[in-house]
């Protein structure tokens, strides 16, 4: 599983794809909260926070993290590749772990440069330091975690199809309607006290209230469960292929 891990992230890193991830995500991040005058540039603030950040980012992932994931058995179907894994010595789990962990690592990558927003937010405060770094740093758990469960849904649904362009749209869709459908849907209020468990479905529901400054371990199960769902869903359609 770690050979593979490596040539993962080596396909990652070795092309272009990965760093053209890593640089839209950067210039996307850079520009919505440094130069363009909006609600989410950090300068224009009343507080000295980094809310417009974790705001922001989750959309910019929508987007982003199925363009990464799409190719991750999609292109070995196409390329019919997939069938010298499944020769390989090792199980079919450990095979989308590695490829999952890859992705996750690439995340991680990617945001490691945004830490200059929290030092440039630090000095700027008034006074130096009133930024709450707590709630920064749970802030970025909770995103690395919604960031984790949009690779675990784009690795599913890239092993349904061997076309990248279907993989990508699916898992777009797939990212929205677990990240803000569910909590639009609860808030029509057409359900009474339903709504709610519709909401409580919805990853946003969960990232918002890690946001808040406080991890707590429902919240924790969560992110886990979806990530083992899909990842399960992915396994099953994996083994499926071999038959």
């Amino acid at each position: 599983m770690r050979a593979l891990y490596f040539k993962e992230i080596k396909s990652f890193l070795g092309s272009i794809i990965g760093y053209i991830f890593i640089l839209i995500y950067l210039i996307a991040s850079g520009l919505f909260h440094w130069v363009i005058s909006y609600n989410t540039n950090l300068l224009e603030g009343t507080e000295a926070d980094l809310i417009p950040f974790f705001n922001l980012s989750p959309v910019i992932f929508l987007i982003l993290i199925p363009a990464i994931t799409m190719r991750s058995i999609a292109e070995e179907r196409r390329t019919g590749t997939i069938e010298l894994l499944f020769t390989r010595p090792i199980s079919d789990l450990k095979i989308l772990l590695a490829k999952y962990f890859a992705g996750v690592t690439l995340l991680i990558i990617a945001l490691i440069p945004t830490l200059i927003y929290y030092i440039s937010m630090y000095y700027l405060g008034n006074p130096v330091g009133v930024i709450d770094g707590g709630a920064t740093f749970t802030s970025y758990i909770g995103l690395i975690l919604l960031g984790s469960t949009f690779v675990a849904i784009g690795i599913f649904a890239s092993s349904l199809t061997s076309s990248q362009i279907v993989a990508f749209i699916l898992s777009m869709f797939l990212c929205w309607i677990f990240y803000d459908g569910f909590k639009l849907l609860g808030s029509f209020n057409l359900m009474g006290k339903f709504d709610y468990v519709i909401q409580y479905t919805s990853l946003s529901f969960h990232y918002d209230a890690i946001k808040r400054g406080v991890i707590d371990t429902s919240d924790l199960v969560y992110f886990f469960s979806i990530i083992g769902l899909f990842i399960f869903a992915a396994l099953t359609v994996i083994k499926t292929l071999k038959k």
